[in-house]
């Protein structure tokens, strides 16, 4: 009774800050794994790429303005998007996984980073110059900061990264308005980084129904329930529009 109690406890504590504990993924063999495959699309008019104008720092930034192309269109494929299976408990390897960041010119390379969760992002500055790295956890229209640092030219920082809503992070440099890139951050081996027409494929799937999310820093994310047979191949396909 005492446990019982502790454990409501905990829930109502966690529920109140507005998280909830996740259980941890396990490594485990996978019977009969099975695979989704599809196509992350995009529909009308591809956006523009965004303009800044190079207002400080020009002998490291350059001059003139920089474009910064959010969203990608090949060919009807959207690219710089990620699919990926929203809970699993266990399954194939999920060996630790880090990132890192540079920046050159002014510029973030590059422009999407992939890591896993409680692993660490490292942040290079190889310019001559100050940057100040903001990143921003990201769920739905919220974002919030994970961690923001005044970088000096010519160093490396490296942070621990712990997500507990968001899929993913924005990063920006609060120095130079022009600077912005992407970091998902996964919690299990389940996800694919789209290629540049739109395509993905996830295998060795333990059998199962399971959320399939899609997620693009600037379109967001989309979602649908697949079913995965024993050694059997699911499509799924996502689409975008401005």
């Amino acid at each position: 009774m005492t446990r019982l109690y502790s454990t409501l406890a905990l829930l109502a504590l966690f529920g109140g800050l507005g998280v909830l504990p996740t259980q941890a993924y396990e490594e485990a063999p996978v019977e009969g794994g099975g695979s989704i495959s599809g196509r992350v699309g995009f529909e009308g008019e591809d956006p523009a790429p965004h303009i800044y104008a190079i207002t400080k720092d020009n002998e490291v930034c350059g001059t003139g303005n920089i474009e910064l192309d959010f969203v990608k269109v090949n060919d009807g494929g959207l690219a710089d998007a990620v699919v990926y299976l929203k809970k699993v408990e266990a399954g194939k390897p999920f060996p630790p996984l880090a990132a890192e960041i540079a920046q050159n010119r002014c510029v973030f390379e590059p422009f999407l980073t992939i890591m896993h969760n409680e692993n660490n992002l490292v942040a290079v500055n190889n310019d001559l110059v100050l940057h100040n790295v903001h990143t921003y956890e990201l769920f739905g229209r919220v974002r919030k900061t994970v961690f923001n640092i005044s970088q000096p030219n010519i160093s490396r920082t490296e942070k621990p990264i712990k997500l507990r809503r968001g899929p993913a992070m924005k990063v920006e440099c609060d120095a130079h308005d022009f600077m912005h890139s992407f970091v998902f951050v996964a919690r299990n081996p389940y996800y694919a980084r789209v290629e540049d027409n739109g395509e993905f494929s996830i295998d060795n799937i333990p059998p199962g129904e399971y959320t399939l999310q899609s997620w693009h820093g600037t379109l967001g994310e989309q979602k649908t329930t697949v079913k995965v047979l024993a050694n059997g191949s699911t499509t799924a396909n996502f689409l975008y529009a401005p």
